[in-house]
């Protein structure tokens, strides 16, 4: 098993001396967590094959789910793609750096297990420091999923990164939490009206007041499991986000959400599982199961995709057996929450009505 050293970094004006190390790693082969402004990612050099199957095999990951691929400037996406339309000139000056990737047909210079073998390519380029600071001097595009194993609930402190990966990996650069909290959204320009495959930190509102015409792919918004061939975005195929206890998910009208957690959370506390709740500021005091925790207020939906991943982690750490958790409004980053809530509950839904 290897060592895995972490270096505290600073998230505003990053260490140059720590950088070098850690990119020195990636220039070797090594594989490096290092924060974004959505989760944090775990980076490989993308040009690389035998570092992206190391990165796999760290993460066990599916060689069928592709990593997105983290650029630090913009003419690297005109390497790295056959070609930019300009739907995709306008959406990068508008939101890059951001929590927006961008799927384009793949250049060449692209090995295959970089993109599971598909003709397309994702590629965004992050909002923080120590991210573009580490592409820069590591001269190289970073293949870079989530620092997590697979399935795993995605890591939003350095600490997640090492609760799933210490040993795995060569380093963490911790910078701190990260401030979005839940993954970037993944826009597919190869299609005609551009599709959002999976929701993040870019609201599907947003992009429409932009693009105009823009679709939501069905395993975006699916309350049941879709079959997917070829996975063209991480996120779509298998199933991401778990805690290890089992999870449901209770959607509806919220006074009928309350009754249902309250009625599901007395059915198993009776058969003598040890029952977390997942809920909000405005409904948190509702509940007398083993554990409740609040995603924040359901006025500030940016707050409950921040807190998502967290409280999950701390569900496993606290050893519920179950966990039942509120539904949120599915609009602006409430979708995306509601995406990878029924993602982790692996489509264990409950419909609540009055």
């Amino acid at each position: 098993m290897k060592q895995t050293l972490t270096f505290k970094v600073n998230p505003q004006k990053p260490e140059m001396e720590i950088i070098q190390i850690a990119a020195n790693i990636i220039k070797n082969g090594g594989l490096v967590a290092f924060p974004t402004e959505t989760v944090y990612g775990l980076g490989a050099n993308a040009l690389n094959p035998k570092a992206v199957k190391a990165l796999f095999r760290a993460k066990k990951r599916p060689l069928d789910n592709p990593p997105i691929v983290h650029v630090e400037n913009i003419q690297e996406v005109y390497r790295l793609a056959k070609e930019v339309p300009p739907k995709a000139e306008i959406l990068i000056e508008k939101f890059w750096p951001g929590p927006l990737t961008l799927i384009f047909k793949r250049s060449e210079i692209v090995p295959d297990i970089t993109v599971s073998g598909l003709d397309t390519i994702a590629i965004r380029m992050p909002r923080h420091n120590v991210a573009l600071a580490l592409i820069k001097e590591s001269g190289c595009p970073l293949a870079a999923p989530s620092a997590n194993l697979a399935g795993r609930p995605s890591p939003t402190t350095a600490q997640h990164v090492l609760e799933d990966l210490n040993g795995r990996i060569d380093a963490v650069l911790d910078a701190g939490p990260t401030n979005i909290g839940v993954e970037s959204t993944v826009l597919d320009l190869t299609v005609d009206p551009p599709q959002i495959l999976r929701p993040g930190g870019v609201p599907y509102e947003v992009l429409k007041s932009i693009l105009e015409r823009v679709e939501l792919h069905p395993v975006a918004v699916a309350d049941m499991k879709v079959h997917v061939d070829r996975a063209r975005s991480p996120g779509m195929k298998h199933r991401h986000y778990a805690p290890k206890a089992r999870m449901i998910v209770v959607e509806g009208d919220l006074e009928a959400v309350v009754k249902k957690v309250a009625e599901l959370t007395d059915y198993y506390r009776r058969r003598k599982a040890k029952v977390g709740v997942l809920a909000t500021d405005e409904t948190v005091a509702s509940y007398e199961a083993d554990v409740v925790k609040s995603l924040g207020s359901r006025s500030r939906l940016e707050d409950a995709a921040k807190n998502l991943f967290r409280l999950l982690r701390e569900f496993d750490a606290e050893g519920v057996d179950v966990i039942i958790a509120e539904g949120v409004p599915s609009k602006g980053l409430g979708l995306a929450v509601m995406n990878r809530l029924r993602k982790a509950s692996g489509y264990r839904i409950v419909k609540a009505s009055d």
